[in-house]
């Protein structure tokens, strides 16, 4: 199970152009504690990275806010010169000022600077998927969503994605600019975001969850997710993806992690099929509320 390969997940196209590996990375757990600085082991997090290319993973999830600028630094010096067919996504929208503080800056002016030390931190000349980390509520949407539209035409962007958003807020954004993809939290312990991911599927865009492997009360002994886990032998970190990965084919987990064995689990989840009462079973539990 351990040698299983990111391939076994299967592909999605975002926006048309950039065929990705459904499961991907998620960095942020690679910074340091609050989400702050680099991480102790710097090494290690580089290592893993290199590792998570080794077993197929060719999507990574960023933002220029983790560490800040830590996360995005770090694929730089683990996977640069990038293999070609590696695609990278960041954010915008979201300032920090300590660990686990937390703000939001998304004026025209803020992105137009933060683009540039993305694409500094990361080596590129081109974002592939630049993310809206969050709405900001003091700026107009079509301006936020125009900046970003701006840096498309420029070619500095490649394409446009929203995060933390309604079905509302996106058939807005979507009067503005192409909207390729959108990151919600998503798993099968909270699936309130049910309605965005069938818009999402109606529409063709990529679904990227985050916090994937969150599961709730579903884990708890006797529960339907250990249940089927006592029968299959596969952990319950990854049936949560297994079952994310079937529910729909516009979903790209990106579980993160700082530890090779964790990361070695995750992709090997790609490679288990629940059977389709165990799939009806963990979806009848995790019914939307």
């Amino acid at each position: 199970m351990t040698h299983a390969s990111a391939l076994d997940s299967g592909t999605f196209t975002l926006g048309g152009d950039l065929p990705v590996r459904r499961l991907g990375f998620g960095t942020m757990q690679l910074t340091g504690p609050g989400v702050w600085g680099f991480p102790a082991d710097r090494a290690g997090a580089v290592r893993l990275l290199r590792r998570a290319v080794e077993l197929g993973v060719n999507f990574f999830d960023t933002a220029d806010s983790y560490g800040p600028d830590a996360a995005e630094q770090l694929l730089r010096e683990a996977l640069h010169p990038y293999p070609n067919d590696l695609v990278i996504a960041t954010k915008v929208g979201l300032t920090r000022s300590g660990p686990n503080r937390w703000g939001g800056d998304a004026r025209p002016a803020y992105i137009r600077k933060q683009i540039e030390s993305s694409l500094r931190n990361l080596g590129l000349e081109q974002i592939p998927l630049y993310q809206l980390h969050r709405i900001d509520p003091r700026v107009p949407l079509a301006e936020q969503i125009g900046a970003l539209e701006e840096l498309r035409t420029e070619g500095k962007i490649r394409h446009i994605g929203l995060s933390q958003v309604g079905v509302a807020e996106i058939r807005a954004a979507q009067r503005t600019a192409p909207i390729v993809s959108v990151q919600n939290l998503y798993n099968l312990g909270d699936r309130d975001s049910e309605d965005v991911l069938q818009y999402a599927e109606a529409a063709g865009m990529a679904f990227i969850p985050w916090y994937p492997l969150a599961t709730g009360r579903l884990a708890l002994g006797g529960g339907p997710l250990d249940r089927i886990a006592h029968r299959t032998g596969a952990a319950p970190a990854q049936l949560a993806l297994a079952w994310l990965l079937r529910r729909s084919p516009v979903m790209l987990p990106i579980p993160g992690t700082s530890s090779q064995r964790h990361l070695e689990e995750n992709v090997a989840a790609a490679a288990v099929e629940l059977s389709d009462a165990g799939y009806a079973a963990l979806s009848q539990a995790s019914r939307p509320r």
